[in-house]
């Protein structure tokens, strides 16, 4: 049955986190402890199809991870027959538009910025996690390694993701992502991803949350809002991760 042979493909995703992956996500942990144990912000950015989702706001989870996205909009129309004059200099402006975004951010040397590829090939993450290199804030990617083995960069680098961070964690995903055969389909379906990329963020979180709270200084946290008192338990907690920025 292929629901059978997808929680398969789940667990071994899971077991290849376990057998290969641990000293990254403890890499990756410590640099999240440094930068709240120093006035940084954790920042976290296209964990693949929106699944950074998981991380905000969440009960269990940490207040201190907020959410890094941009938006760029230039209103400067043109009668048809002219769209497509030349430019007097090369301009790139996806990328552009993620360098400007970075450096009218918030964004501070020392903050975290925490994002995915599967492929490892796509144009803004690679520049996202450039840009934030280049003012000084850690940079942790979860990719596919087997994926990104086997394709092109899209960027004017020539670069993969996995080449310009600071942490790499390889999610597991096969080639193309998706891990189950159906037959009379041509290629394999459902991909594993999306179950990886969340679970490696909890893993990081909880082991931030545990270093941290062994230090004597546990980081502010949630609750359900459904459990009794959780509201107010949450209006707490969020007034606490102002006043202590984690």
């Amino acid at each position: 049955m292929v629901p059978i042979r997808y929680l398969e493909a789940v667990r071994g995703v899971l077991d290849h986190l376990e057998r290969t992956q641990m000293d990254a996500v403890e890499r990756a942990a410590d640099i999240v402890v440094e930068c709240l144990s120093n006035g940084g912000v954790v920042y976290v950015h296209g964990i693949g199809h929106g699944n950074e989702g998981d991380f905000l706001n969440r009960a269990g989870g940490l207040a201190a991870v907020q959410h890094f996205t941009y938006s760029v909009h230039v209103h400067a129309p043109v009668p048809q027959c002219l769209q497509n004059r030349p430019r007097p200099e090369p301009f790139e402006a996806d990328l552009e538009h993620i360098r400007y975004a970075v450096r009218a951010s918030n964004l501070r040397q020392g903050d975290v910025m925490v994002l995915g590829s599967v492929s490892g090939k796509n144009r803004a993450p690679i520049e996202l996690a450039l840009a934030c290199r280049a003012i000084g804030v850690k940079t942790i990617a979860f990719t596919s390694m087997d994926y990104t083995a086997r394709v092109e960069s899209l960027h004017p680098s020539g670069k993969k993701l996995y080449e310009v961070v600071d942490v790499v964690i390889d999610n597991g995903a096969p080639f193309g992502d998706a891990a189950v055969e159906i037959p009379g389909f041509p290629f394999p379906l459902l991909p594993v991803s999306g179950v990886s990329m969340t679970v490696i963020g909890w893993l990081i979180w909880g082991r931030v949350m545990e270093k941290m709270a062994a230090a004597g200084n546990p980081p502010t946290v949630f609750m359900s809002v459904n459990r009794e008192g959780g509201k107010e338990y949450y209006d707490q907690a969020v007034a606490e991760y102002h006043r202590r920025g984690y």
